[in-house]
């Protein structure tokens, strides 16, 4: 239990991204439905409040890792949405089939 997420695994880009969107999915949950369009802020709040918590235990002692933990912060946010969701207009709508009349399951992108 003590391997899933640790310190060091959220100061690395993987757990970041992974704790990123794990938390803005399940916040959006209990939202509900109207938390649909608030998925991306809740995204971004979420990367830079993990890039400052780990900028502040940083050791170095300048002010320039503030400024490269904004840019951290935007990295976590891409990888945690997927980077090849950007720009809209080039997503390809990706054809499902329906099988018995059923619903087709797919996962939908929420950014």
């Amino acid at each position: 239990m003590n391997d899933l997420f640790t310190w060091a695994a959220l100061g690395s880009l993987a757990g970041a991204s992974a704790a990123t969107l794990l938390a803005t999915n399940v916040i959006g949950g209990l939202i509900g439905p109207s938390g649909d369009k608030l998925r991306k802020w809740i995204a971004i709040a979420i990367a830079l409040l993990l890039s400052y918590i780990s900028a502040a235990f940083a050791d170095e002692v300048g002010g320039e890792k503030w400024v490269i933990a904004f840019f951290n912060a935007l990295v976590i946010f891409s990888a945690a949405l997927g980077v090849n969701q950007f720009p809209p207009g080039n997503r390809q709508a990706t054809p499902t089939q329906v099988a018995d009349g059923r619903e087709p399951r797919v996962f939908r992108s929420w950014v």
